[in-house]
């Protein structure tokens, strides 16, 4: 009979480790976070590209010469992306800025007639003057803050520091992990206790399947609603169609959120320019249709079953990421979620599988 000793021993050992790397990551996460961008940016571009660097490399292309010609050809995708929808952006936002008053003032007239309908339903003691004042002073605050607020944004507000670290030192994160990736799993790889190896192989590729399905279909997903909305929107003569098109496409990766964003704000800024109804319901319809299609036929044909993560799973996860690291917790939300999944999946097989849940006790 084995000596038990042996046995705990190992097992606290690994429990410890786990447990210190968890540590260790938090802390760097939260000691590190707002240097983090390009970094985390580099990781994920080096990822989505790295099955076209394989199939290049299997090709006979060098990989560093792979890598190359991947980021580049990205980089020139973005900049040509940007010199072509820069002046229509552009002129959106000297739009928008122009508008935002206007709108303001239309809701506050919304309110005041609101209250005032109110008051002759129910009457004075209901409905008195404080409220109505209250009500408009807070009206005249989301004027001074969204006015202050876009003035900043469109100004400058965003550091240059900040901007360039980010332009510059994304590319050269993304090459050298393309570069170096096969490496790096292998290395990874030799890391993993031999007992153990194959199971985690297993668990990695899992997250690996769900990953990058989640990631390029939900891309594709966003790129194809983002121009629909945008086109659809300008068509039908929305003033800041693009904008708002765009925006909603983009955001789309959050479940929900891009198509309902989009559609108040469309329906809000259409009530506010059109006096014919046709028109408004016009651009609630674009909506509709763009919901119907994204349910019916785009989200089954690109992501259908194989990605395994619930909608709710994933809102809760991107929620939860930025409430905690901020935009670098919505990008490492997806990829923790899909790792998160899969090994709750695979403990509950074993449990499924053990004889703490196969044993019935008496009869």
């Amino acid at each position: 009979m084995s000596d038990p000793v042996p046995f705990e021993n190992g097992r606290r050992q690994r429990l410890v480790l786990i447990l210190g790397a968890l540590a260790a990551v938090a802390l760097a996460l939260h000691m590190f976070a707002s240097i983090l961008l390009p970094f985390v940016l580099g990781t994920l571009i080096a990822y989505l590209l790295d099955p076209l660097a394989d199939r290049l490399e299997a090709v006979g292309v060098p990989r560093s010469l792979a890598a190359v010609l991947l980021v580049v050809a990205m980089l020139a995708l973005i900049v040509a992306f940007f010199l072509l929808l820069y002046p229509l952006i552009l002129a959106q936002l000297t739009i928008l800025i122009q508008l935002v008053p206007q709108y303001i003032r239309l809701l506050s007239q919304l309110i005041q007639e609101s209250l005032l309908w109110l008051e002759e339903r129910l009457g004075p003691e209901f409905v008195d003057q404080r409220l109505r004042q209250l009500a408009l002073n807070q009206v005249n605050t989301m004027l001074a803050w969204v006015t202050g607020t876009i003035a900043t944004v469109v100004g400058g507000g965003v550091q240059l520091f900040n901007v360039l670290m980010v332009v510059v030192v994304t590319p050269i994160v993304a090459f050298y992990l393309l570069r170096d990736w096969p490496r790096m799993v292998a290395h990874v790889d030799s890391w993993v206790p031999r007992r153990y190896a194959t199971t985690v192989r297993e668990i990695a590729r899992e997250i690996d399947r769900i990953l990058s399905a989640w990631v390029r279909g939900q891309a594709l997903v966003c790129l194809i609603f983002a121009v629909f909305y945008a086109v659809a929107l300008t068509a039908a003569g929305l003033q800041l169609g693009l904008i708002v098109g765009l925006t909603a496409g983009l955001i789309s990766f959050i479940p929900y959120v891009g198509t309902l964003t989009g559609f108040v704000i469309s329906v809000g800024m259409a009530m506010a320019q059109f006096s014919d109804w046709r028109d408004v319901a016009l651009i609630a319809g674009i909506f509709a249709f763009g919901n119907i299609i994204e349910g019916y036929v785009i989200y089954p044909r690109l992501l259908g079953e194989r990605v395994e993560l619930h909608a709710v799973w994933v809102l809760f996860a991107l929620f939860a990421g930025g409430a905690v690291l901020g935009f670098i917790g919505v990008l490492l939300a997806v990829p923790t979620a899909a790792a998160i999944g899969v090994v709750a999946r695979y403990w509950l097989k074993r449990y499924r599988e053990s004889p703490l849940y196969l044993d019935e006790g008496d009869a």
